[in-house]
C-alpha cells in the first residue's frame, strides 16, 4: 500500500489572543496521496487557510502528528523549514502576489532564481511552466496588462516552476470572473490529470470544489465530512 505524502493525526491549533484562547483546528485526521486533488470547503472562520498554512509549513499546530513527504516539518529549525518548502511547495494565493515591476517571465523566474540552474535552464523551465498554462505568448507583459484570470496562471506558472511534489491553493478564484475562475480551474485539474500533480484547494465555491475528486469539509475547526468521487465520474 502506498504510504501518504501528507498524514495528520490528531492535528489541532490553538492561538492565545491575551487570556483568550482560540482553538482554530480540533484533532484533523487526514490523508494525502501522490496524485490526489482534494478540496477543502467549509465557512469563513472554518480553519481552511490555516489547515492550508500548516501543510506548507508556513504555521506550525499546537498538537498532534504530522508528517508531509515522511518528514517531521514540525521539528524543523526555519532555516531546514525554507529549504524543504522551497523543494516541495507550490503556493498559489488568492491576490496572486506578483511583482508589478516584473514581466510574467521575471515573475515565474523568481523561485528558480535561489536554485544553481543556468539562466538557459531558466529560461526552458520559465518557458514550459508558462506553456502549461497557456501564456507563453504573454511571456513579456507585465501584470497590469493582463487580466485576473491571466495573472492568477502566472502565478499557477511560478508555483510549478521547480516541479513541486505538491500544489496548494488558497481560494486562487476568489477575486475572479465565472469565466476566468473555469480558466484557472481546469489548468489545475489538467495538472493533476495530465501530471499527476497533488493539489490542495481551499475554496468556499461549490463549482471550483467540484474539480477535485475528493471533497473535505471544515466546520468550526473540525473535519466533519468526505466526500470522495468516483473515478469513472
Amino acid at each position: 500500500m502506498n504510504e501518504p505524502l501528507i498524514a495528520m493525526k490528531g492535528l489541532t491549533k490553538t492561538y492565545r489572543r491575551d487570556s483568550v484562547e482560540i482553538t482554530v483546528l480540533r484533532g484533523i485526521e487526514l490523508q494525502v496521496f501522490q496524485g490526489d486533488f482534494i478540496s477543502l470547503m467549509g465557512p469563513s472562520g472554518s480553519g481552511k487557510s490555516t489547515l492550508l498554512n500548516i501543510i506548507a509549513g508556513i504555521d506550525r499546530p499546537s498538537a498532534g502528528e504530522l508528517r508531509v513527504v515522511d518528514a517531521d516539518i514540525n521539528s524543523m529549525s526555519e532555516d531546514d523549514l525554507a529549504t524543504w518548502r522551497n523543494r516541495h511547495v507550490g503556493f498559489v494565493f488568492q491576490h496572486f502576489n506578483l511583482i508589478p515591476v516584473l514581466t510574467a517571465f521575471g515573475n515565474v523566474e523568481l523561485p528558480l532564481l535561489l536554485t544553481s540552474l543556468s539562466k538557459k535552464e531558466r529560461r526552458e523551465h520559465v518557458m514550459t511552466a508558462l506553456n502549461l498554462v497557456g501564456l507563453t505568448d504573454r511571456a513579456d507583459h507585465y501584470p497590469r496588462q493582463l487580466s485576473g484570470g491571466e495573472e492568477q496562471r502566472v502565478a499557477i506558472a511560478r508555483a510549478i516552476v521547480t516541479d513541486p511534489t505538491f500544489v496548494l491553493a488558497d481560494e486562487p478564484t476568489g477575486d475572479l470572473d465565472a469565466e476566468s475562475a473555469e480558466e484557472v480551474l481546469k489548468v489545475l485539474a489538467g495538472l493533476n490529470s495530465q501530471f499527476h500533480k497533488t493539489i490542495i484547494l481551499v475554496t468556499h465555491d461549490p463549482r471550483a470544489a467540484a474539480y477535485a475528486s475528493i471533497r473535505h469539509y471544515l466546520n468550526k475547526g473540525v473535519l466533519v465530512q468526505k466526500d470522495k468521487v468516483p473515478v469513472s465520474a
